[in-house]
């Protein structure tokens, strides 16, 4: 009886799975394994375990970049969108240390840069973001979200590639914090633990199914602090410049430039 049970889910199974067009296994490994390496060759004296040069990083990152990409498109796109990718990785470098700077600066708790990159765990999730940020707007499909998400399940900040986020950007402490994929972000934002940069609701097509490609989460100013457990939400939502949104504040309006926003009691 058993084998007639174990023999009936098996083709039912292989029906199922021959609709498949991509034989996805182990891509997942392979980006996580390029995205690795491409932290090692910007960090080479701090997240390079294996102490490769950064020759040896790139080449690797390269070549497991590439065969991912190339499962997913075609052999001459995955080489143009590699290289154009590695010729970033000096401009990504440079931007990272605008964050790390952030995060000296705003946190009396770090005692040097050093600290930042090997125990922080938004230096992870904003270096995969930013990286994966690239491949986004070059249209590369699905490999920017398993960047940001290995990030994800590492750190617990989810922050999708498709947002725009500028220079020294800090989220202390990181846990919970969500940042949805239109959202544009300032330069020198600070932000706390379990703030949500949301949508506020999503439109829906005739035949029931949800509108994509649309402007659904805010925009942050320059110069933003944004505290723990705070909520902005909507496309429509603008926070100016210099603004300060209290802790466990829920937004769904526009806050003009050089407001504080506190919950009210």
């Amino acid at each position: 009886m058993i084998q007639e049970i174990l023999k009936s889910a098996e083709l039912e199974l292989e029906s199922l799975s021959s609709q498949d067009k991509i034989n996805y296994n182990g891509l997942k490994e392979d980006v996580e394994l390029a995205f690795k390496n491409i932290q090692a060759a910007m960090f080479p004296s701090h997240v390079n375990p294996e102490n490769k040069s950064v020759a040896e990083s790139l080449k690797l990152a390269s070549e497991k970049l590439s065969e991912a990409i190339a499962r997913l498109t075609n052999a001459e796109d995955a080489e143009n969108f590699t290289v154009k990718l590695i010729s970033q990785l000096p401009k990504i470098r440079r931007v990272l240390w605008t964050d790390i700077i952030a995060a000296y600066q705003g946190d009396p708790a770090a005692r040097n840069p050093d600290e930042i990159i090997l125990a922080y765990p938004a230096f992870t999730a904003i270096s995969a973001y930013r990286v994966a940020h690239e491949l986004f707007v070059m249209n590369v499909p699905l490999i920017p979200r398993i960047i940001t998400e290995y990030a994800h399940r590492l750190t617990g900040i989810d922050i999708h590639p498709g947002a725009s986020i500028g220079e020294y950007f800090f989220i202390d402490h990181g846990t919970g914090v969500v940042i949805g994929e239109t959202s544009t972000i300032g330069s020198r934002v600070k932000i706390y633990q379990n703030v949500t940069i949301g949508a506020k609701s999503f439109d829906v097509a005739p035949d029931g199914s949800l509108v994509k490609g649309i402007k659904r989460h805010p925009d942050i100013g320059d110069n933003v602090v944004i505290y723990a457990g705070a909520t902005i939400l909507g496309g429509q939502t603008v926070i100016g410049d210099n603004c300060v949104i209290g802790g466990n504040v829920w937004l769904t309006h526009s806050v003009k430039s050089g407001r504080i926003v506190l919950n009210e009691r």
